[in-house]
């Protein structure tokens, strides 16, 4: 399970996120859904460790983001919005390296790898150095990555952003696996029909604060919208940067 308590963070003057709580649960998918700019990448940025809340805080089954920080890495697989391989590096060799941090070597990793590029599939891209890759396939070995070590709480940002339709659609079926394997998926987005085409559960955020939150059905009754999105609309109070 990952939590969210409050968490508040400003950049200068700039407040990036204002009292953000919310739960996702295992075996549950739960969506943040706004436009760009409100917040959905600085809150995610928080529950991974990699910024501290000035307010508030976070938790990874029950241990603290910042104080019990290197048991919650252990515990997460992140796909961050920069996606932060080496690319001087190939696709295996950029897998492999995270496996190692993650204290796996040998012959069960090499499986797990394989494993991963056949799901992705990446076989084309396995022994290609990653410079000149597409964004699309940046996004797979960044996905691959994140899933290594076989963490049971995953976050993803933007993660199918760069994927042509059927990179996309077999990246909504890596992403519901996890969650039918029992993970705890967090991922963020600003497309309204890939929210709806996965959640169960949909945190909305806008202006750095969550505005709506529930499932799809629970969203339609709280705005009284029987169009999806035009719930999603009417919650954040603005269409700018839905699709």
């Amino acid at each position: 399970m990952i939590r969210a308590n409050s968490l508040h963070k400003c950049f200068g003057k700039k407040v990036a996120v204002d009292d953000v709580s919310f739960a996702a649960a295992d075996g549950r998918i739960t969506g943040l859904l706004g436009p760009n700019g409100a917040g959905k990448t600085t809150t995610l940025r928080m529950l991974s460790t990699l910024i501290a809340p000035d307010r508030g805080h976070a938790d990874v089954d029950g241990l603290d983001c910042q104080r019990d920080r290197e048991q919650v890495l252990g515990r997460l697989g992140v796909l961050p919005d920069a996606r932060g391989l080496y690319p001087r590096l190939t696709a295996r060799e950029n897998v492999r390296y995270f496996g190692q941090l993650h204290d796996l070597d040998g012959e069960a990793l090499e499986r797990e790898i394989d494993r991963l590029f056949t799901l992705l599939d990446m076989g084309e891209l396995a022994d290609r150095r990653v410079h000149g890759f597409s964004q699309g396939e940046r996004v797979k070995v960044a996905i691959a990555r994140t899933l290594v070590h076989g963490p049971r709480n995953v976050m993803l940002d933007e993660p199918t952003n760069g994927l042509d339709v059927m990179s996309t659609r077999t990246m909504r079926e890596v992403i519901r696996r996890l969650r039918d394997q029992g993970c705890c998926v967090v991922f963020s987005s600003h497309v309204m029909q890939e929210v709806a085409a996965l959640c169960d559960e949909i945190v909305v955020v806008a202006r750095g604060t969550v505005v709506a939150r529930g499932a799809p059905d629970e969203l339609r009754e709280l705005t009284g919208k029987q169009d999806l999105e035009d719930a999603f609309v009417a919650a954040i109070g603005t269409d700018e940067g839905l699709h």
